[in-house]
């Protein structure tokens, strides 16, 4: 499983080359009525339509239900959004939230356009490689006989790495699918929550924002699982500082929260950083770190801010914005994965970690969360962050299908306790 979904990263870097799409066409995406959206509510149904479902941009026989609805976006302002639903046709009237790791600054990458066929088919996307991988655990949670919810969770802008908005957008998605009368839905379905990498962001965050976002969708929750979790971005930066893979994300996550929170990078960067910023634009994941390998944050930005990101008020703010420590616990039962064999994706940081995500981040939110009631089952696997998926998913499963039984959820907060763990809270603006 690791080798074919390292052949999906590539095989999406290469394609990925031409696409340069910096907006969605489609009308269906564009809200057209008169009320205004800042005084509609969160997670109202504003569009709805049945297209045929593409995968890896060819049509199939099955159809899937797509809704505009309205969310927010990371500066909290109103906005639509898109999310897919895929009905079950032996629905038991339960839901899956299946959050993408379709990481992404191009739009067109966005789940909901690659399966309604609005894709760049001719170049085989990131987006319609990852829709296709995808594709095989939610063929297994429809043939389970649950409805799948799949959200655009970075919004119509791709806003990358923007956690807050994943979580909003997730949570209105839920609200909007259980809208639907064509599903085997309705307002009380009873909803579990999964996702790894970005969709493990925007799964934590949907989880955690639940209990003051939408009280309403955390009542139905019975719990969520994820993996591969950013916690604390400058911590992160610093992991993947010059990593043989994972150094790309660094940019990425710039691009993705200057974009969301409105600033520009090009006071702070070198002339190489600025050609890095513009190339990377509109381009999915695999094709930056095909790219960038071995990037150094001292060759993106001038000296004064090299070793220093505190001389960046701006670029600060939005980092701990986006830092899950910083905001409350869920109340719901998690499954939690993390990778600790990081120098395997050729990281060799000497802090635990699967490469791109290091493990006492994500520890340290674990030992939060115990700590305020959560029930938690933390597991670490000594491989680094795709075959830590690849782990992952099976137990994922059970775990899903045992909170829909009602059975009770396995915790292992004692032991989390002991483990090693960074602080949360290391970011201030001076």
């Amino acid at each position: 499983m690791k080798s074919i979904l390292c052949t999906l990263l590539l095989t999406g870097g290469v394609a990925v080359a031409g696409a340069s799409s910096a907006a969605i066409t489609d009308p269906f995406y564009t809200y057209t009525g008169v009320t205004p959206l800042s005084s509609i509510p969160a997670g109202t149904v504003l569009n709805q339509r049945t297209v045929t479902y593409n995968l890896v941009g060819f049509p199939t026989p099955l159809k899937a239900i797509q809704v505009l609805y309205r969310t927010n976006n990371a500066q909290k302002q109103a906005v639509a959004n898109v999310t897919t639903i895929l009905v079950s046709p032996t629905s038991n009237g339960k839901a899956i939230s299946y959050q993408s790791f379709y990481d992404s600054l191009n739009p067109s990458d966005a789940p909901s356009q690659v399966i309604a066929g609005n894709g760049d088919i001719t170049s085989l996307n990131m987006g319609n490689v990852i829709a296709g991988f995808e594709s095989l655990p939610i063929a297994a949670m429809v043939k389970a006989g649950y409805d799948v919810i799949v959200p655009d969770t970075e919004g119509q802008t791709a806003n990358f790495a923007a956690g807050p908005e994943y979580g909003m957008t997730t949570l209105d998605s839920i609200r909007a699918a259980l809208q639907i009368t064509a599903t085997g839905l309705n307002p009380s379905s009873k909803v579990a929550m999964i996702g790894y990498s970005g969709g493990g962001i925007a799964t934590n965050w949907a989880a955690q924002l639940a209990p003051t976002y939408a009280p309403d969708v955390n009542r139905l929750l019975v719990g969520a699982s994820y993996g591969g979790l950013l916690v604390n971005p400058i911590s992160n930066l610093s992991y993947v500082n010059g990593s043989v893979v994972w150094a790309g994300v660094a940019p990425m996550a710039m691009v993705g929260l200057a974009r969301a929170y409105n600033f520009s990078l090009t006071p702070y960067v070198t002339s190489y950083g600025q050609q890095v910023v513009n190339d990377i634009q509109h381009q999915g994941i695999a094709y930056i770190l095909l790219h960038y390998p071995t990037l150094q944050w001292a060759k993106m930005f001038q000296p004064q801010y090299a070793n220093d990101i505190n001389g960046i008020p701006q670029v600060v703010a939005a980092l701990n914005k986006v830092n899950a420590g910083l905001t409350g616990s869920p109340t719901i039962p998690l499954l939690v994965a993390q990778g600790t064999t990081g120098v395997v994706d050729g990281n060799f940081s000497l802090q635990p970690g699967d490469g791109v995500m290091p493990a006492r981040d994500t520890r340290a939110l674990m030992q939060k969360f115990c700590a305020s009631g959560t029930n938690v089952q933390y597991l670490e696997f000594p491989a680094e962050h795709f075959s830590t998926a690849v782990a992952w998913a099976p137990l994922m499963l059970t775990w899903i299908n045992d909170r829909f039984a009602g059975k009770s959820a396995p915790n292992n907060c004692g032991l989390i306790n002991l483990l090693p763990s960074n602080s949360l809270a290391a970011q201030t603006v001076h």
